[in-house]
């Protein structure tokens, strides 16, 4: 039986650089195999490149689109060419989704079911989640910081409205969470009302 070689220096230890270039390797390869699954797809616009850039943002968020709304940019894009529409500008984009699919009788609905929208009974998490829902779809409503605490905070019950407003959170996180604390210590000294009234 041959002799066990044996070998006395150690292998030498990767180092950060040579991570890096194994992680991208990684990532370029499943990159690739992603395009290639992609390339059968029905999508000629689909674009298997990076999509990081902002000029690539347009381009991305059009491939990503299905079924009418997939249709529907097909027929905006083909009068003047898929190159010629990828160059429309995000804003622009975005304001023809909006007309197309947000009439503005629906969000005018929305914006008021925002304005009016109140804690039911003593449970905050479904009026917490309707708002967080509703403030996506109204970002006009809550344009900034302040406009949002003072929405989330209009909607509390009275018995608490007043100490998160004095507290003066600087997140929607904090007023959440200083709101929940006060909602806690009510429901101990109050019989639980249960409601999912939030549509």
């Amino acid at each position: 039986m041959p002799p066990k070689r044996t070998s006395t220096s150690e292998a030498p230890a990767m180092t950060q650089a040579a991570i890096k270039k194994l992680v991208a390797d990684s990532v370029i390869a499943a990159l690739e195999a992603q395009g290639a699954s992609m390339a059968g797809t029905s999508n000629p616009n689909r674009n298997t490149g990076p999509t990081g850039t902002p000029e690539n943002k347009v381009t991305f968020a059009t491939c990503t689109l299905t079924d009418d709304a997939f249709s529907w940019w097909n027929a905006y894009a083909q009068p003047m060419g898929v190159d010629q529409a990828n160059q429309i500008t995000w804003t622009g984009l975005k304001r023809l989704l909006t007309n197309k699919y947000c009439p503005r009788t629906e969000v005018r609905k929305m914006e008021d079911k925002l304005y009016n929208l109140t804690v039911k009974g003593n449970d905050l998490k479904p009026y917490v989640r309707r708002f967080q829902e509703l403030v996506v779809l109204c970002p006009n409503m809550v344009p900034n910081t302040k406009k949002l605490l003072e929405a989330f905070i209009r909607g509390l019950p009275r018995s608490i409205e007043g100490n998160v407003t004095a507290s003066k959170p600087q997140t929607l996180t904090k007023a959440i969470n200083i709101a929940q604390k006060l909602m806690d210590q009510v429901t101990k000294h109050t019989p639980v009302q249960v409601s999912s009234d939030y549509k």
